[in-house]
C-alpha cells in the first residue's frame, strides 16, 4: 500500500513542476487546484520539501533540478527581507535549505540555514523567555503571544547549535519548548493553540485559540504540532520530559480520533453531520508518532498501541483521503482544513498536509524522516 501511494505522489509531483513554475502550491479552491503564492506565506517551504523527498526516493534528477531551484529562491527571499513579522521561519528553511545540505552538504544551502536561524532568533523576547509567534515587537495584540505550531520550527535553532557551537540557539529552543510544555499543555494532556504572556513582565495571562472551535478546545492540528514539536525537542536534548509530554499528547490524540482514524479540525466540535476534518492533523500526528517511536523499545507497552494507531490512521488517509484515483488533482490530501472559522480553505487540499503525507510515506517505504534534523551517517 504505501509503495503504491508514494509512486502515485511521485506521477502528480513531477507533473506539478511544470504546473508551478516559480510559484509555491499554498491551499486548494474549495476541492479544486491549488491556489499558488510567490513567497508571501509561512507555507512554501512544504513544496520544496516534498520535491527533497521525491528526490531522494528516486535520485531522479528531475526533482532535484525543482527543489534546487527553490533554494535559490528562499535565498532571495532572505535578502528581501520577507520573513521578519512571523515565527515560522524553521517551516520555511529547514524543508528547503537545510534538507540540501542534509542530502547534498551543500556549503551554501548550510550558510543559507543558519541566516535563517539567526532571523529567528530576532522573534525572542527576552523580558518574557518566549518565541513571540506573530506581529512585531511590542504588538497589542500579539506582542506576548505563542503558539504551539513554533514547536516545529525549533529544530532550525537546535541544528544551528549543532552546526556552530553558539549556545544562544540552544537556549533560546530549549527555553521555549519548557515555557510551551508548561503552559501550552493541558493537566489532561489536551492544548492550547496559544497562550499569552505580559510582555514587560513575562507574567502569564492565558491561554487562547486562534484557529480552533474555542479557547477551551483542542484544535487537532495543534496537538499533532505538540506530539511533532517534542519528540523533535527530545530528539536534540534527550530531556526525558519532552518524551513524556509528546507520548502522552499521543495518547489523547489517538484515543479521540473517529471511526476512520482521522481527526476532524478540533476534537471539542459540538455533533453536526457535516463538521470539517483536518487530514493534514492527522499526517502531522503520524510523522510525530512514527518519530516517537524510534525512542521507544519495542517491549514498551505504548509501542504496538503507537505503531497500530499509525497503521490505521496512515491506512484510511490513502483509502479515503488521498487523490489516488484522480490522477488530474494537483493535490495529495483531500479534507485538509486550514481555519475553519475564517472559512479559509476549510475542506481543500493543504501543502503541508501534502508534505506531511509523503514524510510519513517515507518513513513507511524507505525508513526516512523528514529534513527536522541530519541522519546518522
Amino acid at each position: 500500500m504505501w509503495t503504491a501511494a508514494m509512486d502515485d505522489v511521485l506521477v502528480k509531483t513531477r507533473n506539478n513542476i511544470g504546473k508551478f513554475g516559480d510559484l509555491f502550491p499554498w491551499t486548494g479552491i474549495h476541492g479544486g487546484d491549488y491556489k499558488r503564492s510567490d513567497h508571501e506565506d509561512w507555507t512554501e517551504g512544504f513544496w520544496s520539501g516534498l520535491l527533497w523527498m521525491c528526490y531522494e526516493y528516486t535520485a531522479d534528477g528531475a526533482y532535484r533540478e525543482a527543489a534546487v531551484q527553490t533554494v535559490a529562491s528562499f535565498e532571495r527571499r532572505l535578502d528581501t527581507h520577507k520573513v521578519l513579522d512571523h515565527h515560522d521561519i524553521g517551516f520555511l528553511y529547514l524543508p528547503s535549505a537545510v534538507a540540501q545540505w542534509i542530502l547534498e552538504k551543500d556549503e551554501s544551502a548550510k550558510a543559507l540555514g543558519l541566516r535563517a536561524a539567526e532571523v529567528l532568533l530576532q522573534r525572542w523576547r527576552p523580558e518574557g523567555q518566549y518565541i513571540q509567534a506573530w506581529g512585531q515587537a511590542g504588538d497589542p495584540q500579539n506582542g506576548g503571544r505563542i503558539i504551539i505550531d513554533c514547536l516545529l520550527n525549533l529544530p532550525l535553532l537546535y541544528w544551528a547549535y549543532e552546526k556552530t557551537g553558539d549556545a544562544r540557539f540552544l537556549e533560546v529552543a530549549v527555553t521555549h519548548a519548557t515555557k510551551s510544555r508548561k503552559f501550552l499543555v493541558r493537566g489532561d494532556d489536551s492544548s492550547y493553540h496559544t497562550f499569552t504572556f505580559d510582555m514587560e513582565t513575562g507574567e502569564p495571562v492565558g491561554g487562547s485559540t486562534h484557529q480552533g472551535y474555542s479557547n477551551g478546545s483542542t484544535w487537532t492540528r495543534g496537538q499533532a504540532w505538540g506530539i511533532y514539536g517534542f519528540i523533535l525537542s527530545y530528539t536534540y536534548t534527550k530531556d526525558p520530559l519532552f518524551l513524556e509530554t509528546s507520548r502522552r499528547m499521543a495518547h489523547y490524540f489517538i484515543k479521540h480520533l473517529p471511526e476512520d482514524y482521522v481527526t476532524y479540525w478540533d476534537f471539542n466540535l459540538p455533533d453536526a453531520p457535516d463538521n470539517y476534518r483536518d487530514s493534514s492533523a492527522t499526517a502531522i500526528a503520524c510523522c510525530g508518532i512514527l518519530e516517537l517511536l524510534e525512542h521507544l523499545n519495542e517491549e514498551d507497552p505504548d509501542y504496538s498501541f503507537f505503531k497500530q494507531a499509525v497503521e490505521r490512521s496512515m491506512s484510511s488517509l490513502v483509502t479515503n483521503y488521498s487523490t489516488k484515483d484522480d490522477p488530474s488533482a494537483e493535490g495529495l490530501l483531500k479534507h485538509g482544513s486550514y481555519y475553519v472559522r475564517g472559512d479559509l480553505s476549510p475542506d481543500d487540499f493543504v501543502i503541508w498536509g501534502d508534505y506531511f503525507y509523503v514524510e510519513a510515506l517515507m518513513r513507511l517505504t524507505k525508513g526516512a524522516p523528514g529534513y527536522w534534523y541530519e541522519r546518522n551517517e
